[in-house]
């Protein structure tokens, strides 16, 4: 059985285990989902099956890998070998690519050379200047990681791996964007992803429970204090995206900015927390089990196992098509008649706990922050979109940002004509409305 279009399952070949321990990590305690295991590797017969599947049951030429954890890398690199030569087997002509997130603390030469042999990405998570990174991302004893980290890094970069960033925004770095920014860029990171920290813990709960709930649970529950606060988020976006649209357009790659530029020049967004729908990003865990998404591994999503039932078929499922659908079906009125929707679309489901000011349950959590985000971008983001309709380069928005800054003096715009930036609002409404009051 083939599915028609393609699906990305990202795969746990450790499951949640791991030589760090962030405190705002959502996925170490899921060792109590499988109480009493003791063996974490992914089995030969679970990898291979895997494998074989997710390639055989594409009907496209390009297949993508992405193995993550926990820390993947404590499988050793013979696993990985090992995963190589399995895609090698059943490629059948298609096209294997392979990324690999990790913390970067064991990474050393026989790694990166293995790496760079086999045209992996390696995505390295850091959190900032040394300080803020280690203020979450410890050791189990809770010596810091920063140093192993950018030894690490230092190794990826001596072997020529290509690599990008993943960085967490916490309540504690969400408040130095800039220093963030420039941080990352100094180490040498061109692609950036800033992955928003919004968790929820249980008041009360027994030993076998998890603390960090799901979505959809319905008792009493707070948000954890490492968790970014939604305006500030919002804030945080915008000062980085400033520096950003005047300075490194076309330098620097920052996600969510190139996110939302898919969604200014109508494409479908390529990261899913901002599709309208969702259910084609899956999680596999070390024993086969699959689960609707990486962010929904609780029972109640576990769609089945794929040595029992073909991957196909649970990608396929009704209770998987339902969970893809409810995103976009379950959206609150506040949503579906906000002016910036069609970026955010309600963003990810799992953060959608509290109520709209109407008082109607579904509301994001983050929506205060997308709001401000979204708002500030549209007339850089329109302006992009149109230099690529016109075949032109987005970069040419640098010399626009600055001249919009100044008030479009070479536009000789009045008060009363309708605004450069194409909103189809007066300028003195628009982006003269700051310089003009």
């Amino acid at each position: 059985m083939k599915y028609s279009e393609a699906f990305h399952v990202i795969a746990k070949p450790n499951g949640p285990i791991c030589n760090l321990d962030c405190k705002y990590c959502f996925y170490l305690e899921k060792e109590k989902l499988y109480l009493g295991n003791k063996n974490w590797a992914m089995t030969d017969n679970v990898l291979e099956s895997f494998i074989k599947q997710y390639i055989e049951t594409q009907a496209v030429p390009e297949i993508n890998f992405t193995w993550q954890g926990g820390e993947p890398t404590l499988l050793g690199l013979n696993f990985f070998k090992k995963v190589v030569e399995l895609q090698k087997k059943y490629s059948n002509g298609k096209k294997i690519l392979n990324s690999l997130q990790t913390n970067g603390v064991t990474l050393n030469d026989n790694w990166c050379e293995f790496f760079a042999e086999n045209n992996f990405l390696i995505g390295i998570s850091i959190d900032g200047p040394e300080g803020m990174h280690d203020y979450y991302r410890v050791y189990k004893g809770g010596q810091p990681s920063f140093s192993k980290v950018m030894t690490g890094l230092n190794y990826l970069k001596k072997h020529k791996v290509e690599f990008n960033t993943l960085t967490c925004v916490t309540r504690k770095n969400s408040y130095y964007p800039l220093e963030v920014y420039t941080f990352l860029k100094e180490i040498g990171s061109r692609f950036i992803q800033f992955i928003p920290i919004v968790e929820r813990k249980a008041v009360s709960r027994s030993e076998k429970d998890l603390e960090l709930i799901s979505p959809d649970y319905n008792g009493i529950a707070e948000v954890t204090e490492w968790s970014v606060e939604p305006l500030q988020y919002g804030k945080f976006l915008t000062a980085i995206f400033d520096e950003w649209v005047k300075k490194d357009v076309g330098k620097y790659f920052v996600q969510i900015f190139d996110v939302a530029l898919e969604s200014w020049y109508g494409m479908m967004q390529s990261l899913c927390v901002f599709r309208e729908t969702c259910g084609t990003a899956l999680a596999i865990e070390h024993n086969g089990d699959l689960f609707s998404c990486d962010h929904y591994v609780y029972p109640e999503n576990q769609l089945g196992n794929i040595i029992e039932t073909n991957l196909a078929s649970l990608v396929d499922s009704p209770q998987q098509k339902q969970f893809g659908i409810d995103k976009r079906d379950t959206l609150p009125k506040y949503c579906l008649e906000c002016e910036v929707r069609f970026a955010c679309n309600g963003e990810c489901p799992k953060h959608r706990f509290i109520k709209t000011p109407e008082g109607e349950n579904g509301l994001n959590y983050l929506c205060v922050g997308y709001k401000l985000f979204f708002n500030h971008a549209a007339p850089y983001m329109r302006f992009m979109a149109n230099e690529l309709r016109n075949k032109r380069p987005p970069a040419n928005v640098i010399e626009w940002a600055i001249e919009k800054e100044k008030g479009f003096p070479s536009f000789n715009v009045g008060r009363n004509d309708d605004c450069p930036c194409g909103s189809g609002k007066k300028y003195k409404k628009c982006c003269g409305e700051a310089l003009t009051k």
